[in-house]
Order: structure tokens, then sequence, then C-alpha cells
């Protein structure tokens, strides 16, 4: 399996408080990770640390599979915190600045890049005028000017309007889809993040809790009426003959989950009580995708 990013117990300690606490993340080729945690949970630490930004105070990293960070590091992209940019100058000067500073030879470049973000048409308008989500866009249009294979962005649809966040959205899939780029990125507006992300990662308290894929989480999260019951076996033939229920899985030995007609689990109850199935448990599980993360946040 290739990974593009590979930490082993990578941690930032600021005199005697650990930030970022030995977090060992998984990073694979054409994923987009969503990195979740709340305000101060270590998510930035970690990001500069993966940017040669800031210096771990233990554990190791690998990018692309290599220890060799310093040639690695310029197949990344970054968007940390706030984007640099000169708010007196138009978006195509700013793009032109970097640019030069970066060496890039090809003076199309810059309008290819314009018309990838979709900022062509902004003219002579200065960015200090720009939206949040035109910031934004020109934000990760500098960070992909050295045509990167992975991309870090830190928060990169936080305030943002419903117009903007679908912008920056749109244009994330389109370099994972179309550019093959991997993504990392964090942000708090999970139901937004759920839309495009393939893989997360939950840190809290600069510890990360789990890694799992988009499969998982909504296996995790799907709705159902769980029954222990006395006979699976039998249960399962009551379904199915009696009530026409065909939805439906035995996870061990003893354990229903029915995942279909969940406004009628009283009758699913009397149904199989009357039959002589005794019932031990039932009830509904699963939650909404909002509410697993908070879980696992540690939040009301």
């Amino acid at each position: 399996m290739d990974y593009v990013l590979q930490t082993d117990n990578l941690t930032k300690a600021y005199q005697k408080s650990k930030v970022v606490n030995h977090v060992s993340m998984h990073v694979k080729e054409g994923d987009i990770y969503g990195f979740i945690g709340r305000n101060g949970a270590g998510k930035t630490t970690f990001m500069r640390m993966v940017a040669g930004l800031a210096a771990p105070t233990e554990g190791s990293l690998k990018l692309f599979g290599s220890e060799a960070l310093e040639r690695q590091r310029k197949r990344i992209g970054t968007l940390i915190e706030s984007p640099g940019i000169y708010p007196n100058m138009t978006a195509r000067d700013n793009l032109e600045i970097i640019r030069r500073s970066f060496g890039i030879a090809d003076r199309h470049a810059v309008g290819d890049m314009l018309e990838f973000v979709g900022l062509l048409d902004a003219g002579r308008k200065k960015v200090k005028n720009f939206s949040m989500g035109m910031k934004q866009r020109l934000g990760i249009g500098i960070s992909l000017l050295r045509n990167p294979d992975f991309l870090i962005l830190d928060e990169p649809i936080n305030g943002l309007d419903p117009a903007g966040i679908k912008e920056v959205r749109e244009l994330l899939l389109k370099l994972n889809q179309e550019k093959g780029i991997t993504i990392l990125i964090s942000s708090h507006i999970l139901g937004e993040l759920s839309k495009i992300a393939t893989r997360y990662g939950i840190i809290r308290d600069g510890i990360l809790q789990e890694e799992f894929d988009a499969g998982e989480l909504a296996e995790r999260c799907r709705r159902c009426q769980k029954l222990v019951v006395s006979d699976a076996a039998h249960a399962v033939r009551i379904l199915e003959e009696q009530l026409m229920i065909t939805n439906y899985d035995v996870p061990e030995d003893g354990i229903l989950r029915v995942f279909e007609h969940l406004e009628e689990a009283e009758k699913i109850n009397r149904t199989l009580f009357s039959e002589g199935i005794e019932i031990r448990e039932s009830y509904l599980a699963g939650q909404d995708l909002e509410g697993y993360f908070m879980d696992l946040l540690g939040g009301e």
C-alpha cells in the first residue's frame, strides 16, 4: 500500500504541554483525508510539522515513503492558517510573484492556474475586495503552482458562506479526481467534510483517537433496530416469512439488526414474541453524522 504520509508517534511539546501527542497517521495515495478535531486539539500544529514549519519534539514522519523530507516537501502544497497574499494586488500579480520566487519558467502557469481556480475573470480587482471564497481559491491556487502531489489545507472553508463552501468543495474534488492529488484537510464543518472525504482521523487533546474510511463511517452511522434474542435463526425466518423483511443482518450470534420498517419496531417485537422468541433487548441504534463525530470529540 502506497502512503503519501506516515507519522510514527509524532509529538510536539511546548514546555511540559504536549500539543500533539504521539500521533501515528496514515494518509494513502489518492485519499481526501478529513482531519477532525476541536480548536486547540493539535490539527494546525500537526500540519505545520508535516510541512516543515515546526520541528517535532519526538517521533518521525515519512513523505511518499521516504525520510528525505527536504526533497519530498517540494512535492507538497500547503494552505495553513490564512493565505499569504498581498491584499493591494490582483490575483494575477500575487500568483506572478509566487511563480518567480519558485523559479517556474512557464509564463502561462499563472493564467492556467487562474482559470483552474475560477479567477480568470477577476481582472484588475484587488484581492482586498475579494469575497472570502475567492481569497481561499486564490490561496489554494498559490499552493498548487508547483503542481504538488499532496495538498495540506487547514480549515479552507472556515468562515465561508454556503456559496463559497460549494466553490471550494467542487475545486477540491476536481483536484483529487482529475489531477490525482492526495489531500489532507481539516475542518469544523463536519457535514461538508463528509461530502468529499474518503478517510478520517479524529484528534482529541493532541491524541489521534482513531482512523477509519468513509465506508466504515457510513456503517457506524447506519440506523437500525437492534435486537438481542434467544434464537436468531428462528427470528430471521419470522422476519422473512411473516413480516416480509429482508434488509437485516446477524453480526453475531443472538443479535439481529433490522434496517427497514424502523417505524414498526413494536410490531416486530410483538410478532417475534408471539412466536416464542425471547427478546432480551430491543432499541434503535445508529445516529446522524455530526452526532457520531461529537461523541468521538467528547462534545455534547
